[in-house]
């Protein structure tokens, strides 16, 4: 593959998101331009309101843009496909079905149920969730049904992984391992994976890039290669000084939005 095509694989030109009601219109974003590399862990960091999680939706295929095209190898996205897969906030698995049968559930039609379970299987190995494979949903914690997602996600083979703050509802210590097992994944897979986010320590600590959302309107205020080198640690110098440096241009936005507000 040449350089060329590495560039094109996931791209967003001139994207924007109108939603329409009987009483006014309201832009969530416009002229969104992204190009995403094969492989790269991209993360979206922003404040309420800036429409990544959107963004993310409509790379998807679940929200239509307004304007503009999204395309993953050159071919125009405008429906969900097996080629992203999606990972929520909250685990979006079958309370009756248990943990190895989440994983299957996708895969009916597409190989036999012995092939099936064996795919299901290696994915479960990866997340280090093999002995549950027989629990139901409701037995594990939360940080394990949220690994559970992410091996149904990759037991689709997508070409994106699409991950909408999934660590969100958890707590600090559980984030933390969960950061040290998407990275595990991520590196044993390779998968291209665009993440959203509201944290910039777990931007920083996760992305080989990391493209700042402002708001009102929504559109990219920075984008932002991360060359520290992993492990990164909180303690670190170099992430120390990029945290001080996003959090300063969050701040403007921040402050923007609140200067609107009390001017109302």
């Amino acid at each position: 593959m040449n350089e060329g095509e590495v560039l094109l694989f996931l791209q967003l030109k001139q994207v924007g998101k109108t939603f329409t009601t009987e009483e006014k219109q309201f832009q969530v974003f416009s002229n969104i331009d992204l190009d995403i590399t094969e492989n790269q862990f991209v993360s979206i960091l922003g404040p309420s309101g800036c429409g990544k999680s959107t963004l993310l939706s409509m790379v998807a295929g679940l929200e239509e843009a307004s304007e503009g095209t999204i395309s993953l190898e050159g071919s125009l996205i405008k429906t969900p496909g097996p080629d992203r897969g999606m990972v929520f906030q909250q685990p979006s698995l079958f309370p009756w079905l248990n943990v190895r049968d989440n994983i299957t559930f996708p895969l009916k039609g597409k190989m036999t149920k012995q092939e099936a379970n064996d795919h299901a299987d290696h994915f479960l190995k990866m997340v280090q969730l093999s002995r549950f494979k027989e629990n139901y949903i409701f037995e594990l914690s939360g940080g394990m049904q949220q690994r559970v997602a992410i091996a149904r996600a990759l037991a689709m083979d997508p070409k994106v992984l699409l991950m909408d703050e999934p660590f969100g509802a958890l707590d600090e210590q559980t984030r933390h391992i969960m950061h040290d097992e998407l990275m595990k994944i991520w590196q044993e897979t390779q998968k291209t994976i665009l993440f959203v986010t509201h944290s910039i320590n777990e931007a920083i600590k996760l992305s080989d890039r990391i493209v700042v959302m402002g708001t009102r309107p929504g559109r990219i205020i920075a984008d932002i290669n991360v060359d520290i080198p992993r492990p990164r640690e909180r303690s670190n110098l170099e992430v120390i000084e990029l945290e001080k440096e996003i959090m300063s241009l969050l701040e403007g936005e921040i402050n923007k939005v609140l200067k609107e507000e009390l001017n109302q």
